[in-house]
């Protein structure tokens, strides 16, 4: 297993959810209609090999026009696409549980892939956008190369405390400390906190057999002051072809920096 390490540079400003406190831009993209009737928003821009960046929690796709690895991609010649997953930003916020089931969020993607007449793609996913790209690895033969930022072992528990606890915090329970700093943020904002509750409720876990029986490359790439989500190395290891880069920052803001967007790139690269 290789492991990278990228430079330190200057930390951006903090952020408390990744994604979460962007400015929301004038957008200009289109919906489709998913395989139980959600209305997912995206948007493409560019002509080259296609690369998807999947958002984490309670987050949209313009977060990542806030990040370098946005105008970077698309500066060196991809196809970006961009996604608001189900319940969040322009795309439906069902309150039905079985929306949000079965790997509805994977199965969302792999059905705008197949909307673009796609043959292969590479998939960049950051904090919950990484639990998500996991699933891909294991569903979607299409999918050439992937990356799962702000990731480490943890979501490979299915009863996953962190998980639980968001969502029973988020259906009303206020005996969870560990949790208070994300509810303070959630409670400031005008979130639909109920399809937040079903996203963490049903969010899925993939087995430590099911990644080790993924071949295509994968980088793990992590913040120098990242401590969440488990451990990066330990997910490291449960890949068997993955490699391990390390970027300025915390959960928070390594993933808006210029290394962080040249470990992408070197990685899509190669």
């Amino acid at each position: 297993m290789k492991k990278h390490t990228i430079g330190l540079a200057a930390l951006c400003a903090a952020l408390f959810t990744s994604f979460s406190l962007f400015a929301q831009p004038e957008t200009s993209g289109n919906y489709f209609t998913s395989f139980d009737g959600t209305k997912i928003y995206y948007e493409v821009k560019g002509d080259g090999y296609p690369v998807i960046l999947i958002h984490g929690f309670s987050g949209t796709s313009q977060g990542w026009k806030s990040c370098a690895v946005y105008p970077d991609l698309l500066k060196a010649g991809y196809k970006v696409i961009i996604i608001d997953q189900r319940g969040n930003g322009l795309s439906d916020k069902p309150h039905d549980e079985s929306a949000y089931a079965n790997d509805a969020e994977a199965r969302d993607i792999m059905g705008l892939i197949t909307r673009l007449n796609v043959a292969n793609y590479d998939a960049v996913g950051y904090s919950r956008g990484s639990i998500i790209t996991s699933r891909l690895l294991v569903l979607d033969k299409r999918l050439h190369k992937a990356i799962m930022g702000g990731m480490g072992d943890a979501y490979t528990n299915p009863e996953w405390p962190r998980r639980v606890h968001a969502y029973r915090a988020l259906m009303g329970d206020t005996t969870l400390h560990d949790v208070d700093d994300m509810m303070k943020y959630i409670h400031s904002q005008h979130f639909d906190n109920l399809s937040l509750a079903l996203q963490q409720k049903y969010q899925p876990s993939t087995s430590k057999e099911e990644l080790a029986g993924v071949h295509i490359p994968v980088l793990i790439i992590r913040g120098t002051e990242d401590k969440e989500n488990g451990s990066e190395t330990g997910l490291n290891k449960l890949i068997p072809n993955s490699g391990l880069a390390y970027v300025p920052g915390n959960h928070n803001t390594a993933i808006r920096n210029v290394e962080f967007s040249a470990a992408v790139l070197k990685f899509l690269s190669d």
